[in-house]
């Protein structure tokens, strides 16, 4: 039982870890980018953000979720569940702004906390779901 109550928290904890690694590996790609290189901010911001997505992709997988299925499923899925946490983000943030007429900078820290919940529980229940194939045909029918 204590068991339990210890990984409930430490995948939530695990996950916040690489949710701060990967922001600021990713913010620090981005300004390499731009002044080193004298990048665009789009295209250094696209860089940055795709590079942070693969590595949270790899860190949460193994990490955080201890996910050993094949990746090129669960790779689409992250990427869809990193998409609709965005709209999530992007929902808080216009309602922050437009409907309730916050500061830009409150705006944009309230839309941290949907994104993070939606990325948590897609990628625990959709993402990184342990899917159990039959080894043969005899177990496949004792499943059914």
């Amino acid at each position: 039982m204590l068991e339990r109550h210890s990984s409930l928290l430490v995948r939530p904890l695990r996950f916040l870890i690489v949710g701060g690694i990967n922001t600021l590996l990713g913010l620090s790609i981005i300004y390499v980018l731009i002044w080193a290189f004298h990048l665009h901010d789009v295209w250094a911001n696209l860089i940055g953000y795709c590079i942070g997505i693969a590595v949270s992709f790899l860190l949460n997988a193994r990490w955080t979720f201890s996910f050993r299925g094949p990746f090129g499923g669960a790779a689409w899925r992250f990427v869809a569940i990193v998409g609709l946490g965005y709209l999530a983000n992007l929902a808080t943030v216009s309602v922050c702004l437009y409907g309730l007429s916050l500061p830009s900078f409150i705006a944009q820290a309230a839309g941290v906390l949907p994104y993070a919940l939606v990325t948590y529980l897609g990628s625990k229940f959709f993402v990184f779901v342990q899917r159990l194939e039959p080894k043969s045909v005899a177990d496949l029918k004792t499943t059914l």
